[in-house]
């Protein structure tokens, strides 16, 4: 029998006030897909950077092969033949996408890069993940899901042994989706181990072999994926049975319009002639394949987008919104679909960035009032089921708390009028359910919510109707009832409507 591919043993992993895994062990087959599920917290993305040589454990054992390994840095990781494709992106913003990919091995010239040599490997990568991105792009002007391909492109293209992929898919919509999959079956073929961190069920039993899943820095279960169904895995998950994994929602009750759409233009003209009309009670949800225009939109209506033209009408009255100050004056929230780099200012307390939008309300002469703060924000992490401490650094909680902080802070503001690009983007079930939930309860108290999210069940779940973008262009809408995943797929790829 052969050794496998990965061997943890007693890893242990600490940091102040918490133990993120506690005497963890499990084996990983050689060329098998395993995944590695648990909620937000449960030590997911810990393993896998200590796996990756970017943490290293403070007890504990990793096998290779059959060969014991003390990872001190990335590096020795990448020698060693492991790779990781990080939830959180791990990038160079300022390069671009071939400097990106080439980092470490740039190709030379005499004394100077080759950039023809440069540009053509970067080319060849990002063809095997199927990405149609510039590679003279600068990194920093991708969108999210674009930066997540180049990074999964960086990693298939170090030919490692081992790679471990966070949450892969979290930016991705169907296509792109579909095309990863394609490239997790030739590594596969070509004898490829790969760690699978997901919260998707779907792809998690298309995709795995083996489930291994972790509780609060605790080894649960290792099991194949055959002897197990959703249910199953969810509740070693959580401790506790979720009789509806995506609950079914109610439609609410449509009322007046909050926010009226006419000819909206963005991004330097790569979104044109949106139109829509969002009512109270209701939620809308903006479908459409990466590059679609969708987090455009969003930027453009709260003011991010310098280039935006068109008619806004906000409760019936004129809007010309050019900063995100304005946007709140008028009852306007964001939740970006980057949540760590334009949602959080991670190293201030969660208090603190609970009430950011709302300090003028706090605040008398400059000073702000704490305990009415306080208060504030208080109510607001208790309406988002959030436990964590109110005065600890936001940078500390998992990505599912983060988030929940990011929503809370419009709580906080009383913004009615809220636009949620990617809303559940890396969080899981437990999480997402609560949010799911909270969503409904917004717009049932007469909220209205602009949902953009590649997640389809969510997508087909919570929205009243779906506006979905073709190129930047409005390539159809249909109301939830006539909503399928079929027909979406088919609007969002310019076949038209089933």
């Amino acid at each position: 029998m052969s050794a496998p591919a990965v061997r943890f043993a007693g890893i242990t992993r600490r940091f102040p006030g918490v133990a993120a895994l506690t005497d963890v062990g499990f084996d990983v087959a050689a060329g098998s897909c395993h995944a590695i599920c648990g909620e937000n917290g449960a030590g997911k993305s810990t393993l896998g950077r200590i796996l990756a040589g970017i943490d290293r454990p403070d007890a504990g054992t990793i096998t290779l092969f059959g060969e014991a390994v003390r990872f001190r840095q990335p590096r020795d990781a990448m020698a060693a033949g492991v790779a990781i494709v990080h939830q959180e992106l791990a990038l160079w913003p300022e390069l671009s996408v071939a400097e990106n990919l080439g980092m470490g091995r740039m190709p030379r010239r005499g004394p100077l890069v080759d950039r023809r040599a440069l540009r053509a490997h970067a080319e060849a990568l990002l063809a095997r993940v199927g990405a149609a991105i510039d590679p003279d792009r600068r990194m920093g002007a991708l969108s999210i899901a674009e930066q997540q391909l180049v990074q999964i492109a960086m990693a298939v293209g170090a030919d490692a042994r081992i790679i471990i992929f966070d949450e892969p898919t979290s930016s991705l919509g169907e296509r792109e989706t579909e095309r990863l999959y394609a490239v997790m079956a030739a590594l596969r073929a070509q004898g490829t181990t790969t760690l699978y961190v997901s919260h998707r069920m779907p792809e998690i039993f298309r995709l795995c072999d083996t489930v291994t899943v972790l509780r609060d820095g605790h080894h649960v279960a290792t099991t194949p994926t055959a002897a197990l169904d959703e249910a199953a895995i969810v509740e070693q998950m959580i401790g506790r049975r979720l009789e509806q994994f995506y609950p079914s929602h109610a439609a609410g009750t449509a009322g007046a319009p909050v926010l009226e759409v006419e000819g909206l233009s963005a991004a330097g003209g790569r979104v044109r002639d949106i139109s829509f009309t969002l009512r109270a009670g209701e939620v809308l949800g903006l479908a459409g394949l990466v590059g679609a225009g969708r987090s455009e939109v969003a930027r453009a209506l709260f003011g991010l987008d310098p280039t935006a033209r068109g008619r806004v009408r906000v409760r019936g009255l004129e809007a010309t919104i050019r900063s995100p100050r304005e946007a709140m004056a008028l009852g306007l929230g964001l939740v970006p679909e980057d949540r760590k780099g334009q949602g959080l200012v991670l190293g201030m307390a969660n208090r603190e960035n609970g009430s950011l939008p709302s300090l003028p309300r706090f605040a008398s002469r400059g000073v702000v009032d704490r305990a009415r703060e306080s208060a504030a924000t208080g109510a607001a992490f208790a309406a988002m089921t959030m436990a964590a401490d109110a005065e600890a650094a936001t940078v500390t909680l998992s990505g599912g708390n983060q988030q929940k902080v990011v929503m809370a802070k419009w709580l906080t503001a009383e913004s009615d009028l809220l636009i949620l690009d990617e809303p559940t983007r890396g969080v899981d079930v437990g999480a997402k359910a609560e949010l799911h939930a909270w969503i409904d309860r917004h717009a049932a108290a007469g909220g209205a919510v602009l949902l953009i999210t590649s997640d389809m069940p969510e997508l087909l779940n919570l929205a009243t109707r779906i506006l979905v973008l073709r190129e930047g262009r409005p390539a159809g809408e249909l109301a939830r009832a006539d909503a399928t995943q079929a027909s979406l797929l088919r609007l969002m790829s310019g076949l038209g409507a089933a």
